[in-house]
């Protein structure tokens, strides 16, 4: 990850303009907020050090999105506030085809994952005031393994997998967001104001592929249908 502000990856900011279309969601209240690989495609791109490859794909009989990153580090992202009372729950499926052996990814020069889904809540209204919450397919640590992010404390990093011994599986998540907050963050906020997803080697040079899809919020713990091969 670099340095240079106003734009490090733990932050989406700063904001573009997301116009949220008809059919972006699956509804309101507390019914799921989904989120389709097409649609995710489509969000914002946030370029750190060149461009990951997002791209759709055709993967064990389904479309999703597939992140391929050979050194670069972009974000796809959007911004929208997500009621956490009414769809606590963030839900998806995601899939990598290698790890990053050897990195300290709790070092500025490991911070490197083949696969990441985030979010983030202002905290007031300037750029860097943002807490975000980062879930991730670590290289080397151990599942539900957290830590600081090595350039700000304002990104708390949350392994779900860790090692290879899930690398070329589809993996359900369910993660209870208000809960990871109060966990890192020391607070349980109402709502979050963004998500994004991301693929990065640019640290270290790695080269890897994830695929994601079944993102979703909702009020329903119950977890995602992922593909079958």
């Amino acid at each position: 990850m670099k340095t240079l502000l106003p734009s490090p990856r733990w932050l989406f900011l700063p904001w573009l303009a997301v116009v949220i279309s008809p059919g972006m969601v699956e509804s309101a209240g507390s019914d799921p907020i989904t989120f389709s690989p097409l649609q995710m495609e489509r969000w914002p791109t946030r370029s750190f050090a060149g461009e990951t490859d997002y791209r759709l794909t055709e993967k064990d009989g389904e479309r999703v999105l597939q992140a391929r990153a050979n050194g670069q580090a972009s974000a796809l992202y959007l911004e929208r506030e997500i009621d956490l009372a009414q769809t606590p729950y963030l839900k998806w499926c995601w899939q990598v085809d290698r790890i990053y052996p050897g990195l300290n990814e709790t070092t500025k020069a490991g911070d490197d994952y083949p696969g990441r889904v985030y979010v983030a809540h202002k905290t007031g209204l300037l750029p860097w005031q943002v807490q975000s919450v980062n879930y991730v397919w670590s290289s080397t640590q151990a599942p539900d393994s957290t830590w600081t992010n090595a350039f700000t404390d304002r990104a708390q990093l949350l392994a779900l997998q860790g090692g290879d011994d899930n690398v070329g599986r589809w993996v359900a998540e369910v993660r209870h967001v208000r809960e990871d907050y109060q966990r890192l963050f020391g607070e349980s906020y109402a709502h979050i104001d963004g998500v994004a997803i991301m693929s990065d080697g640019d640290n270290a040079g790695g080269n890897a592929t994830a695929w994601f899809t079944g993102l979703r919020f909702s009020a329903d713990p119950t977890p995602p249908a992922c593909p079958s091969p």
